[in-house]
Parts: C-alpha cells; sequence; structure tokens
C-alpha cells in the first residue's frame, strides 16, 4: 500500500494522538480515587494501544489491517459520589473532563482523516477507531452522569 505525504503527516497527528490517550488513562488510572474510574482508564488504554498498533500496522504494511467489531462489553456504572462535592469527587471530575475533551478531540482527528485518504479500507479501518473513540467518550459521559459530575 503506498501512502501520500499527506497521508502519512495524517498518520503521525493520528500515533501522536493516540500516544497521549495512552498516557492519560494511564496516568488519570493511577490517580483516580474511585475503583470504578480506575478500571474503566485501564480498560480503555488498553484499547488505546490497539489503535495504536493499528496505525502502525498500516504506515509500515502492504495492506490494510482488519479490525474486529469492537468492545461489546460496555460497563456499567454504581454511583460512588452523591449530588455533594467532595474533594475525591472534585479530582475523578476533573479526571473524567480532561479525558472527554481528549476523546472530542480525537473523534474529530479522525473525522478529518477519513476524508484524506485515499484507499478506502484504510477510511474503513480509521472510521470503526472513531466509532471506538465515540464509544470510550460516551462511557466516560455515563460514568460522569451516574455520579452526579455532568451537567
Amino acid at each position: 500500500m503506498n501512502l501520500t505525504q499527506k497521508e502519512r503527516d495524517l498518520l503521525k497527528d493520528l500515533k501522536d494522538q493516540e500516544q497521549l490517550c495512552i498516557e492519560k488513562y494511564t496516568k488519570h488510572a493511577q490517580t483516580a480515587v474511585d475503583s470504578q474510574l480506575k478500571n474503566l482508564f485501564n480498560m480503555i488504554s488498553g484499547i488505546e494501544s490497539k489503535h495504536l498498533d493499528t496505525l502502525n500496522q498500516i504506515e509500515n504494511a502492504a495492506s490494510c489491517p482488519q479490525v474486529g467489531g469492537g468492545s461489546s462489553q460496555k460497563p456499567t456504572f454504581t454511583a460512588t459520589y452523591g449530588p455533594n462535592e467532595n474533594n475525591d469527587k472534585k479530582t475523578d471530575c476533573f479526571l473524567c473532563s480532561d479525558v472527554l475533551t481528549t476523546e472530542k478531540h480525537a473523534s474529530h482527528l479522525y473525522d478529518t482523516c477519513i476524508f484524506e485518504f485515499v484507499d478506502e479500507n484504510v477510511r474503513n479501518v480509521l472510521n470503526h477507531i472513531q466509532k471506538e473513540e465515540q464509544e470510550h467518550g460516551k462511557m466516560i459521559y455515563d460514568y460522569m452522569n451516574t455520579n452526579a459530575m455532568y451537567s
């Protein structure tokens, strides 16, 4: 598969974004107070690592990698925090807000890149990853909503 210079530049941007996601989720999992949130961040970090691997395969391969069906098991959350504010809730809310913003940016970057790649199979792979990024945002929103963090 021959990539244009523009496609290689876009892949670099996507890889940088995925690396940032991995680092944020890993560090935020260590900082999070609630064990449900720690588990969520660790799970998403693993998926972001797979995204980075897929992007590396696109960059280095003669053909486009295949993608699976995505994560079928979505976590459910029980409320850890009530409507009242406390330091633990503020910490976890900040972490969630940070990664939610990161996911919005990542999804937007994938949206742009999908239109820029010539190969339809690569566009399909990028579209699949974008859908997973949107699912990450939804899981974070669900956690925040369950814990009265999202207004």
